[in-house]
């Protein structure tokens, strides 16, 4: 039995790009890449989903060991040549159980909810703005920036430290460019050791299978320098935190026209849309449940403060709310408008589920013609609690046990996740939870040890 012709190309185009192994991909609940290597003389059978894998091996792919494998079929309009190194082909993948596609299969979501979008008649398109922390580790166990002048109170914007990290964000940044993701600046950022890459939007699957390919790329560049990248949310509590923030707008799905560009029905003045201000109350309805995914960890929740033991701003959300270019509100819209952020999401989430939970929301925004209010043009940090209670504003979850119990209680986060996915992410998030909170910490040895 012969390759499908196009198959067949494909393993032509990889051989002479001088690929000797290809991955078929899939993420666990992390979003974290997961796959075998195939060497590239079997590309046809792995693109028939020859690649087997229990889920009950990886974190929150919801099976028994008993239960039947799933298959990773290879989405070859995504593929990426690892720049880092050329003899590998990366394939984002969904994962197929028994022939038909795995209900819980992270990316399998998204697909459902860009098929619910694309039955209204729209595509979702997504820039994520991916935030990072460039470190070395020390003789001592611990870490510090890779730089060793990276020390700066107020590091943001500080070209030294930058060029210092030039070797590695240049391959970085060579590495996207070259992979046409079209990186328009980069910058070190608030914190010591912290950059960002901004790059073009995308539709919301290509971005998510960006995301996930960045933070791989990311690492594998950084440790050819001697240095990790880290995606924890906020490794340092003086120090603010690495968001992930999704940039986000909707399009006609026929003619690519952008929907959230006013065209006379801009009710608050904030240079959107009707349906934008709809899709944004979505969101706000379900911001609770929808923090659990986009900020998915313990350490997520000490970036979303107004201040903690930093001397400055966090520059991180903390209310349900929205508004114009102001980055106090969950939901903000830039000065140029024409799309929506979401400041809440930070760079450890998993992008699949975190743009499949708030585009069910946006959409249902939508067909219900909900209302968002008025916008907040303010400081929103500088609210008493007793202020924010008069406007009827809400907290997001202070910590991932209040997220969890939101998202548990949201009908919305089952219909989206289906009914596996749905009880595993509780359940594993419900864990690391316990577990955090049964953790003796160094802060309690040094609060309590000798205090009585």
């Amino acid at each position: 039995m012969t390759e499908p012709t196009d198959t067949q190309a494909l393993k032509q185009q990889l051989t002479d790009a001088g690929v000797k192994y290809a991955m078929a991909s899939y993420v666990d609940i992390h979003g974290v890449s997961k796959g075998k290597f195939v060497p590239v003389a079997h590309l046809g059978q792995m693109m028939e989903g020859s690649e087997l894998y229990t889920g009950a091996a990886l974190d929150g792919v919801p099976q028994d060991i008993s239960d039947d494998e799933v298959a990773a079929m290879p989405d070859a309009a995504n593929l990426a040549i690892c720049p880092w190194n050329r003899q590998l082909a990366w394939f984002p993948g969904n994962l197929y159980l028994n022939g038909q596609p795995f209900e819980a299969c992270s990316r399998n979501i998204l697909r459902r909810q860009l098929a619910a979008a694309d039955s209204m008649g729209y595509q979702f398109n997504l820039g994520i703005e991916t935030e990072f922390f460039v470190f070395r580790d020390t003789d001592d166990g611990g870490f510090a920036p890779f730089s060793d002048r990276d020390s700066l109170g107020k590091p943001c914007y500080d070209p030294r430290s930058l060029m210092d990290n030039l070797p590695i964000m240049d391959e970085l940044v060579e590495a996207m460019n070259e992979l046409g993701w079209d990186v328009y600046s980069f910058d070190h950022e608030d914190a010591n050791g912290q950059f960002e890459t901004d790059f073009k939007y995308a539709d919301a699957l290509t971005m998510a299978d960006r995301l996930v390919f960045f933070r791989m790329m990311a690492n594998e560049i950084a440790r050819k320098h001697g240095a990790f990248a880290s995606f924890m949310p906020k490794p340092f509590s003086d120090r603010t935190g690495s968001g992930a923030h999704y940039n986000m707008s909707l399009a006609d799905a026929r003619t690519g026209k952008n929907l959230f560009k006013p065209d006379g029905d801009d009710t608050h003045n904030c240079g959107i849309s009707r349906i934008a201000y709809q899709f944004i109350a979505g969101v706000l309805k379900h911001g609770a449940a929808i923090s659990a995914v986009i900020a998915p960890t313990v350490n997520s929740y000490k970036r979303l403060v107004r201040q903690g033991s930093m001397s400055g701003s966090t520059w991180a959300p903390v209310f349900m709310c929205y508004g114009s270019n102001n980055r106090t509100n969950m939901i903000r819209i830039p000065g140029v408008g024409e799309r929506i952020e979401c400041r809440a999401a930070d760079i450890a989430c998993n992008p699949y589920l975190g743009s499949a939970l708030i585009l069910a929301a946006g959409l249902e925004g939508i067909r219900e013609g909900l209302d968002a209010g008025a916008p907040h043009h303010e400081n929103m940090y500088n609210y008493s609690d007793a202020d924010i209670a008069k406007q009827g504003i809400e907290y997001l979850p202070r910590n991932l046990g209040e997220a969890i119990e939101a998202f548990e209680a949201d009908p919305l986060a089952k219909e989206v996740f289906g009914e596996a996915m749905f009880r595993a992410f509780v359940d594993f998030k419900k864990d690391e939870w316990e577990s955090y909170h049964n953790h003796v910490s160094e802060w309690e040895v040094e609060r309590y040890l000798k205090m009585f």
